[in-house]
């Protein structure tokens, strides 16, 4: 039996929020009957290449649409032509998305499905040009539209996509075997980091930028690490300002203080070993760490720019982005709570990877398949 293939067009597979969901999602299939395909506009290799060479997926590359625009699309006609690929996604917010589905199309694909991903993108005033004039080709050249979240959905397909049926919601979710507190990795990871059982542990997953609004959370660390100087800043990931974060941190006199673990595939681990969970962003579409960290049992304390959707337990507290200072009396006040099982609560909301799986093969594949799942996962992050 050859398996039904998708084609997924991404800039690249490394560790970003949509990458991360793209591969849960491939690692769950059941893959004698589904696979998964990357179009990306890099030569390096990516973070995610050798897990999607090993699952039996194949990567394309093509030149990036900034560098050679009616190249780049040319070759994404070409690939979909030659390979006969009856379904395309794209995973974006930047405005010339939609421009890839057309090629698509001109390629011969008949699905067409644009995942919005995100509630606003970097640039400017010119982007949100673009997004108000090109932008709108999302409104009318997929197919399929899916978004994490409604404020996701409105963002590329107009206001009241969700409501009218013309978008729909597809959760971000998790595997709920490998997304669990353990007792014996909080003690492993502490030892590994040389962090003291009494040590108070802030955790953050998040690439180094401007969205994320690290420098914004290091002045809360500041704050906290006055009050409570036995305390730790576990930054989890990378990105083009890490060096900018860092010379933040040295000025502020926190910088021994603030651990750089760089890109881990044992984010459970470290979640496990953290107190509390803090996501000051400045916009997001559906944040697949606050869900992870609510797995975990993390009270999370979220920037209020962040949809309300993330909100699946009562772990999570909103704040504006207005004060430090609030943020780290938040923290500190904070009631002690057990880490306890959450695996019913996400469930019930629809967060777990079975549920979105099928989800997935349905609305991406074309099938009503419940059987897409694999007996098991692989388990990473």
């Amino acid at each position: 039996m050859t398996p039904k293939r998708l084609l997924c067009c991404m800039s690249s597979m490394d560790t970003g929020g949509a990458e991360t969901f793209l591969m849960k999602q491939y690692r769950s299939l059941n893959r004698a009957k589904y696979q998964m395909d990357f179009c990306v506009n890099v030569t390096e290799r990516g973070y995610y290449d050798d897990e999607i060479e090993a699952l039996g997926g194949r990567i394309y590359r093509i030149p990036p649409k900034s560098k050679d625009f009616f190249g780049s699309l040319k070759a994404l006609e070409t690939i979909v032509k030659e390979n006969a690929y009856e379904a395309v996604l794209v995973s974006s917010v930047k405005p010339g998305t939609a421009l890839e589905l057309l090629a698509a199309k001109r390629g011969g694909a008949e699905r067409l499905i644009y995942r919005s991903s995100n509630t606003s993108v970097d640039g400017g005033k010119k982007q949100q040009l673009l997004h108000a004039t090109v932008g709108r080709l999302a409104h009318t050249v997929p197919t399929v539209k899916i978004a994490p979240s409604v404020e996701a959905a409105e963002y590329c397909f107009g206001k009241g996509c969700v409501k009218k049926g013309k978008a729909q919601l597809l959760h971000n979710g998790i595997d709920l075997q490998f997304y669990r507190y353990s007792p014996l990795e909080r003690e492993k990871l502490r030892a590994e980091f040389s962090l003291p059982a009494d040590c108070l542990v802030l955790g953050h997953i998040g690439r180094f930028a401007k969205a994320k609004n690290h420098g914004f959370l290091l002045d809360v660390f500041a704050e906290v690490n006055k009050q409570t100087p036995n305390s730790r800043l576990l930054l989890i990931g990378q990105g083009e300002l890490e060096q900018e974060i860092k010379t933040k941190a040295q000025t502020l006199g926190v910088l021994d203080c603030v651990i750089f673990t760089g890109v881990r595939s044992d984010i459970p681990s470290l979640l496990s070993a953290a107190d509390v969970f803090v996501f000051p962003s400045l916009y997001e579409g559906m944040p697949n760490t606050v869900i992870e960290a609510q797995a975990l049992s993390l009270p999370c304390f979220v920037s209020d720019r962040v949809t309300a959707d993330a909100a699946i337990t009562d772990l999570v507290r909103f704040l504006p982005l207005d004060s430090p200072e609030r943020w780290a009396q938040a923290i500190l006040e904070r009631p002690a709570q057990p880490r306890v099982d959450r695996s019913r609560e996400i469930i019930e909301k629809g967060y777990d990877v079975q549920s979105t799986n099928r989800e997935f093969v349905r609305l991406c594949f074309g099938d009503e398949d419940i059987e897409s799942m694999e007996v098991s996962s692989i388990g990473t992050a």
